[in-house]
């Protein structure tokens, strides 16, 4: 039978196709703006009929109606990033959050740490040998769908047919459903002057034929403002959006100088406005491929000059990186930052580097810290941190004693708290930070610690210093 016999065969109404799910299944929804919203209004509206469904996916732009206050009875929520519509109910106990790299994903619907029972994509229409292109998300969605009992997909000519290892057959989908809808878009930013000047900086650490890694975002975006001076810049990475392409069509991103894919924008979804959807529309110079393989730093350090680009919501001044919570409060999840951040730190000429508004809160709070908040987790180790970007300046903090990390923290701190962070240093004294005291401060440390120990525990001088 050719495929376009069995499309025909398969095709069926949006209402029809959300029947596969049945209660207690483990159903994936394809990632980020690659998500279906036809299907997942249907499964929302099919709840009555089900318990116990577990929804799991990674960042979802849609309005996420499975986890609302109420649905608990017919859905589960298992999420591997904590976007905006699902922070509230995992920080609620209404969802349920798994910690772990993007890159890893695959591995875990692969090996069945996390099985499949039905997968709901979103691809183009087939083209003449009956392959549809997963779009705008690649990621661990073909992946899911390999792993899945049941495949339901949405065909959207609004998707773009990206190139690649994007693809998937006619015949490996159960279900084929046709739409037609807009991707989902995202707006751009709102770029201000700090992100500028956080831009700026991190502008003059990137050489001519390097190869980018970028996040979405305002201080991504202002990355780019500051590049067209630049040639043969090179784009791996595990997303872009529309700022990439004024820079490919201004000629600075020519990927020429890549050591591998040379010619190739790299990556494994996109998330954007239409313009960079059609940008992407079968164009031979993107490729998109798994997550398990943009994101592998073994490969991610196969290029030279990789520099990865990754943002923080606070930084100690040891060096420890927390991008994904805020103290006790889950925020995020760590993505792509460390995958690239190793990856770099393999690449010949490589650089690793982590930018941040040097405070928070409107001005009130710094995000440079002496120790991370209580509660807040430890995203990037310290001896994995290259650089630390504020408007204030740069932090290179590669072969620096704990000393000489805390002092060039410091010195991109807002100046408001600069002083505050100096003597939060001497205040705690602790063994971690006691290479920023002055020689003659750790020395009577030392000899406040000789004299607690001829005294006997619980007594003698060292009870004045107290531990972070």
């Amino acid at each position: 039978m050719n495929w376009k016999d069995l499309y025909r065969q398969k095709l069926t109404s949006v209402e029809e196709a959300v029947k596969v799910v049945r209660s207690g299944d483990r159903v994936v929804l394809s990632h980020c703006a690659g998500e279906s919203l036809a299907l997942s209004r249907a499964l929302v509206q099919s709840a009555p009929r089900l318990e116990n469904v577990t929804i799991i996916h990674f960042l979802m732009l849609g309005p996420n109606r499975f986890c609302e206050p109420g649905m608990e009875i017919h859905f589960k929520h298992l999420s591997l990033f904590a976007g905006a519509s699902v922070r509230g109910a995992i920080n609620s106990g209404r969802a349920d959050f798994i910690p772990c790299f993007f890159s890893e994903v695959p591995r875990l619907f692969r090996e069945g740490y996390l099985p499949v029972d039905r997968a709901l994509i979103h691809v183009s229409p087939p083209d003449e040998h009956g392959f549809m292109s997963f779009g705008v998300a690649v990621d661990y969605t073909k992946i899911a769908a390999r792993c899945a009992e049941t495949v339901v997909a949405a065909v959207n000519p609004r998707m773009p047919r990206t190139l690649g290892d994007s693809f998937i057959h006619v015949s490996e989908v159960d279900c084929l459903v046709e739409i037609e809808e807009p991707v989902i878009e995202v707006p751009l930013p709102e770029i201000g002057p700090v992100e500028e000047a956080i831009g700026r900086h991190v502008a003059s650490l990137i050489e001519d034929g390097a190869t980018l890694q970028l996040g979405i975002g305002a201080i991504p975006d202002a990355v780019l403002r500051f590049l067209s001076d630049k040639k043969d810049l090179g784009i791996h990475t595990e997303m872009f959006s529309d700022g990439v392409v004024d820079l490919v069509e201004a000629g600075v991103i020519t990927n020429e100088a890549k050591s591998i894919h040379r010619g190739k924008l790299i990556a494994t979804f996109l998330m954007g406005s239409r313009r960079l959807y059609d940008f992407v529309d079968n164009n031979p110079a993107v490729e998109m491929h798994t997550v398990d393989y943009t994101n592998d730093p073994f490969v991610i350090g196969r290029n030279s000059k990789m520099v990865a680009i990754n943002g923080a919501l606070e930084v100690d001044l040891t060096g420890q990186v927390c991008a994904d919570s805020i103290g006790f409060t889950h925020y995020s999840g760590v993505g792509g930052q460390v995958d690239f951040v190793r990856g770099a730190a393999r690449s010949p000429g490589g650089k690793s580097i982590i930018v941040l508004p040097s405070t928070a809160a409107g001005g009130q709070v710094s995000r440079i810290r002496v120790a991370l908040s209580e509660g807040a987790s430890v995203t990037t180790t310290r001896n994995d941190v290259h650089y630390v970007v504020t408007e204030y300046g740069i932090a290179d903090l590669r072969g620096k004693s704990f000393r000489q990390r805390a002092e060039a923290l410091i010195a991109v701190a807002h100046p408001d708290f600069r002083r505050e962070l100096s003597e939060g240093v001497k205040a705690k004294r602790s063994i971690v930070l006691s290479a920023a005291l002055s020689a003659g401060e750790a020395a009577a440390a030392r000899q406040c610690e000789a004299a607690a120990g001829s005294a006997g525990p619980g007594r003698g001088a060292a009870h004045s210093l107290p531990s972070l």
